[in-house]
């Protein structure tokens, strides 16, 4: 069963490149990352357009990398020619970024990051370039991302999203050149070792206890996102974006994100003046079993966020936008049928 899900998966990442499953979050996925591939004072620019971009840069100063962060105003994407401007001015090791903040419900372009990461002169570095480390947890399994092609060599993605799986599995791609860094990395790793992991793997096995339940669960649903096609589970996520951005519209609400660069996946939106989000959230809650998620940081108490992917549905996207309609109304804040 390990070996159906690991060939599976690499499908979704268009990868022919080793795939490992952990038993973990999304977010101990990032750490993995992080410690097989760099040292203590590897210098990494961390690249950040909302809240999950600045975790994935604690996570590598907290290991006693050297980082310098690039953040972009939330509620935008991150500009390719400003990554390039800070690649050509110092020597950086790696590249963090985010693929597709759930914060802020921006999808950055990463075909477009991966190809500035990859036009710096790797001189400096006996030709091995800079590494392009991604958190494509919210991303991928919903939208494309072509691993290989883009030349991404650490992507990340966690069981809880697309994938239509409780939290608890996280899957680690990585390319040649990150194994190559892995076995010159100095981060301390016990129970994230990717080695370790990708040695038990040629026995169908996992290094620690899996999440056995979870396993089953993964192969079913990948049984079913092979039975769509991928293309047709793409083309269903932006469909759900689609809808959504234009049902919250539709009732003058204002969304969060640049719509150029909106995600398929979750939407934020701007909480109108005169209603309390968190008291938005808890009727929404409590009079029609829809659960709204919260601003994240110094968002929180600003906007709202809808998430779309993964297991969802028409009727589940227009249920929805109901409730927030008739809870609108209650707060003595109608808004438009649309």
């Amino acid at each position: 069963m390990i070996g159906r899900i690991t060939s599976r998966l690499q499908d979704f990442f268009a990868t022919k490149n080793d795939l490992l499953i952990l038993t973990t979050s999304g977010s101990g996925g990032m750490e993995a990352a992080v410690v097989n591939t760099l040292s203590p004072g590897d210098k990494v620019l961390a690249v950040s357009i909302g809240s999950f971009g600045d975790r994935f840069a604690e996570i590598a100063k907290i290991y006693g990398a050297d980082v310098q962060k690039l953040s972009f105003e939330w509620g935008t994407a991150a500009d390719p020619d400003e990554i390039r401007k800070a690649l050509s001015a110092d020597s950086f090791k790696a590249v963090l970024v985010t693929h597709n903040e759930t914060s802020t419900g921006i999808t950055n372009d990463l075909a477009a990051i991966a190809k500035a990461v990859h036009e710096f002169d790797p001189s400096t570095r006996s030709g091995q370039g800079v590494l392009l480390i991604v958190d494509a947890v919210s991303s991928m399994g919903s939208m494309p991302v072509e691993t290989d092609a883009w030349g991404l060599d650490v992507v990340v993605s966690g069981s809880q999203k697309g994938w239509m799986v409780p939290p608890g599995l996280a899957m680690v791609a990585m390319s040649q050149k990150a194994w190559e860094a892995s076995a010159q990395a100095t981060m301390p790793r016990f129970y994230f070792d990717l080695a370790r992991a990708k040695d038990f793997l040629k026995r169908g096995q996992t290094p620690w206890t899996p999440a056995v339940s979870l396993f089953y669960g993964m192969d079913m649903a990948l049984e079913t996102l092979a039975r769509d096609g991928k293309e047709a589970v793409f083309e269903r996520h932006r469909q759900f974006g689609q809808q959504t951005r234009d049902g919250v519209k539709a009732m003058g609400l204002r969304l969060f994100a640049d719509e150029r660069y909106a995600s398929n996946t979750v939407t934020a939106v701007r909480t109108p003046d005169g209603v309390e989000a968190n008291q938005l959230r808890r009727l929404v809650q409590q009079d029609f079993n829809v659960v709204l998620a919260e601003g994240q940081g110094k968002l929180a108490g600003n906007v709202f966020r809808i998430g779309h992917l993964g297991y969802c549905s028409e009727k589940d996207i227009d249920d929805t936008l109901l409730a927030l309609r008739e809870t609108f109304a209650k707060l003595g804040h109608p808004v438009p049928i649309g």
